[in-house]
């Protein structure tokens, strides 16, 4: 990569990873600070602690595409105020109803799509992935980091404090996007980045993708209702807030390690491994049915569930891209990332409002037979075979001798043209001779 990528690529990281700080700092912590709060209820804490995933599900796809149209920098700004704002509507309330407001408009600066786009503009073709990829694991490192960082600054500064650091840091990152982030040089094409609403209709009907989108929204659904009750649960055995670092070092450092040992497992059969990953968590719920009997059960528990999770987590995006119709990754991935985040948002209000009706185990019974559902959903999902994908910038009108000529090429698998962006998107095997399409359509290297 030159020296604009990498400048790119870890500045639009750097403001990926201090907004979902904000965004994920408050899931270990909000269930036991929340009792301060005079209108105090499950209900509320779980609505305030998945709250941000309903307004980023549906503003997701539109400030995405709003980018299209008035520019990455100014969309991805104008989303960071809106979340500077929540986070400092959150920050000074009195009361629990108006942290959840602050969660929602937190959710509202909606920018995911457009960090993406903007990175996309910003690299060539064949650094793309690489840049794509730094700011992918940023996202995983940010929830590692919240999970840490929460009970620390909770302990010391409140619920409230959180809150005001992260607005604040919100505010540094549209200086930094603003005056650090490289000005987009060269456009990349709109099927690689970008949701298309004409192509919309047609993914949420693809049976593979449906399969994946409903898997996601399970997913966070999942992590989300463990998390309205893990800091609960952890007070209860007599750790204070102040100590819950401690107990979610122990799990991720044991989760990593788990997770070794899942993708060692997958280079035989990934399909298996995903299937035993939602089984171990119908498992791991159904265990915790019977209650948290110690320190030790509990972050066992815990662990083993990061493990199946954190496997899924890091593969369903790439099964996603896998899977989508040649030109349509970046529509394909805006719909799984609105699936994902209202996923969020459903976990939240299920574990808040069943705990509080019906109890706490009655949670763990639910995600427990929707684990066993959900296993039987992803026996249909056929993305485990790694194709690959080509972006071609053509100068010419491609005729259908030329779509005849490219289709008889061993191990092409789709194409779609784009004659108004003049770009062809190929999706092939491995095999496939990527120089020999270029032949076809008189291309250079």
């Amino acid at each position: 990569m030159n020296s604009t990528e990498l400048r790119s690529a870890f500045s639009l990281a750097f403001v990926y990873v201090l907004r979902m700080l904000g965004l994920f700092m408050v899931m270990p912590v909000i269930a036991v600070s929340a009792q301060e709060y005079p209108d105090y209820s499950a209900f509320l804490v779980g609505l305030a602690i998945g709250g941000y995933g309903l307004t980023q599900a549906l503003l997701q796809i539109p400030m995405g595409v709003l980018s299209d149209k008035i520019g990455r920098k100014p969309v991805i700004a104008g989303g960071l105020v809106i979340f500077a704002v929540g986070s400092l509507v959150a920050a000074t309330a009195d009361s629990l109803v108006w942290v959840v407001v602050g969660r929602f408009l937190q959710g509202a600066g909606a920018i995911a799509g457009a960090i993406m786009a903007l990175a996309g503009d910003l690299s060539r073709e064949k650094q793309r992935p690489k840049v794509m990829a730094i700011i992918g694991i940023s996202i995983g490192f940010s929830f590692y980091l919240a999970l840490l960082l929460g009970p620390i600054i909770a302990s010391k500064f409140g619920l409230s404090g959180i809150f005001l650091i992260t607005g604040v840091l919100a505010t540094l990152c549209v200086f930094l996007v603003l005056f650090v982030v490289p000005n987009a040089k060269n456009i990349a094409p709109k099927g690689d980045t970008l949701p298309i609403y004409e192509d919309l209709k047609n993914l949420f009907r693809h049976p593979q993708l449906i399969r994946l989108n409903i898997s996601v929204l399970l997913l966070h659904m999942l992590i989300t209702l463990l998390f309205v009750q893990i800091p609960v649960f952890l007070v209860d055995l007599k750790w204070p807030l102040s100590t819950h670092w401690q107990v979610y070092s122990v799990v991720l450092f044991a989760s990593v390690i788990g997770l070794v040992v899942l993708m060692a497992l997958a280079a035989k059969s990934k399909q298996a491994v995903m299937q035993f990953s939602v089984a171990g968590m119908a498992i791991i719920f159904g265990l915790f049915v019977f209650g948290q009997h110690s320190i030790i059960y509990l972050m066992i528990l815990v662990s083993l569930f990061f493990t199946c999770f954190n496997y899924l987590e890091a593969n369903f995006p790439a099964m996603v891209s896998n899977i989508a119709p040649a030109g349509k990754k970046g529509s394909a991935m805006g719909v799984y990332a609105s699936f994902q985040f209202f996923g969020a948002f459903i976990g939240g209000v299920l574990s808040g409002s069943i705990g509080a009706l019906l109890g706490i185990q009655w949670v763990f019974v639910l995600a427990s037979i929707l684990c066993a559902v959900w296993l039987l959903l992803i026996k249909g999902i056929n993305g485990t075979q790694r194709l690959k994908r080509y972006t071609l910038n053509t100068n010419e009108i491609i005729t259908d001798l030329t779509l005849q000529q490219l289709s008889a090429l061993k191990g092409l698998v789709d194409i779609t043209v784009v004659p108004n962006e003049q770009v062809m998107y190929i999706k092939a095997e491995q095999h496939f001779d990527i120089q020999q399409a270029r032949l076809v359509l008189n291309l250079k290297e």
